[in-house]
């Protein structure tokens, strides 16, 4: 769903189409957190993905937040089970440990492309993202990997991430935005940033751009390699537990 609003000054004078926006939010369910954004977000007609993290979906109260967005609208991904750091170097087991314990919990709620977002570690990108064993394990029950490239640090800044959060979606065509659903008081800002957004003309929509798909139902990006860590790497790290 695309939502128009008014555009930015200037915008049109040189033809330069509006922004997209895709919404997505980080780390939830949260109790004190995760119904204001859903507040907001049904109020302005729009629609997020939120990738939870499955450890959160073991207390009943954190999934019928989840329930209440997927029954909204919006969707459900994956984002590990314990978000404990990138998967690049995790010794074996974790793909099911990480990926496939949190789909189970999602269970119905799950978005039919089996969306999953790694953890970045600070919004990174790199090869530190997956290991061989989780791409392979993505790529075997067809999941759709979905990156991102606009991180403006509202986890650890909670008072200014808008206006670095209005610049990163501004200046490219579709930003996949990234914000967390956590209790530290950034959400409350949620609402006017919305509004600044559409007041310079950005547009919302729900899925991802290609640029931001490292794999789609299954199928891989021409560059998933670089999301993937050498198999060396995943062996270092299950010496380091060994």
């Amino acid at each position: 769903m695309v939502h128009a609003h008014r555009h930015e000054p200037g915008r049109d004078a040189v033809n330069t189409p509006a922004p997209l926006v895709t919404l997505t939010f980080d780390n939830g369910p949260e109790p004190e957190a995760t119904p204001g954004v859903l507040d907001v977000l049904r109020r302005r007609g729009l629609h997020a993905t939120f990738f939870v993290i499955g450890q959160k979906l073991e207390d009943p109260a954190r999934r019928a937040i989840a329930a209440q967005a997927h029954a909204e609208g919006h969707w459900i991904g994956n984002h590990t089970y314990t978000h404990a750091g990138p998967l690049g170097d995790r010794p074996p087991g974790h793909a099911e440990a990480e990926i496939g314990r949190t789909q189970a919990l999602i269970g119905d709620l799950a978005h039919p492309d089996r969306l999953f977002r790694p953890v970045g570690g600070g919004g990174h990108l790199g090869p530190h993202l997956l290991s061989v064993e989780a791409r392979d394990y993505l790529l075997r029950d067809r999941y759709t990997c979905a990156l991102w490239n606009a991180v403006p640090g509202d986890w650890k800044d909670a008072e200014h991430w808008p206006d670095r959060a209005l610049a990163m979606c501004l200046a490219q065509d579709h930003a996949v935005l990234v914000l967390h659903d956590l209790p530290n008081g950034a959400m409350r800002h949620l609402d006017r940033f919305l509004g600044r957004l559409a007041d310079a003309g950005a547009s919302f929509r729900q899925d991802f751009p290609d640029a931001c798909l490292a794999i789609r139902r299954g199928v891989p990006s021409g560059r998933l390699g670089d999301w993937v860590a050498p198999a060396s790497l995943t062996r270092l790290g299950a010496d380091a537990q060994a």
